[in-house]
């Protein structure tokens, strides 16, 4: 997962992590946790609501959420 570019997003779209967590029914600490783990424990329904709430295209899912090795 691509944290820089997913806070980059998040300021894009006027928000804040606390904002983004409220938005998508976690706990503030809970998203801080993920997203300081590199969103290791981010599950999938979370990461669609993310993209949800910030409106993000497929390519931006792409970049952000997808890890190719």
């Amino acid at each position: 997962m691509n944290v820089n570019k997913l806070k980059g997003k998040i300021v894009e779209n006027g928000l804040n992590v606390s904002q983004l967590a409220s938005y998508i029914g976690i706990d503030r600490t809970t998203l801080y946790r993920k997203l300081t783990s590199n969103g290791d424990t981010l599950t999938i329904s979370e990461a669609e609501k993310i993209s949800k709430v910030l409106n993000l295209s497929m390519e931006d899912v792409n970049a952000i959420f997808l890890l190719i090795l």
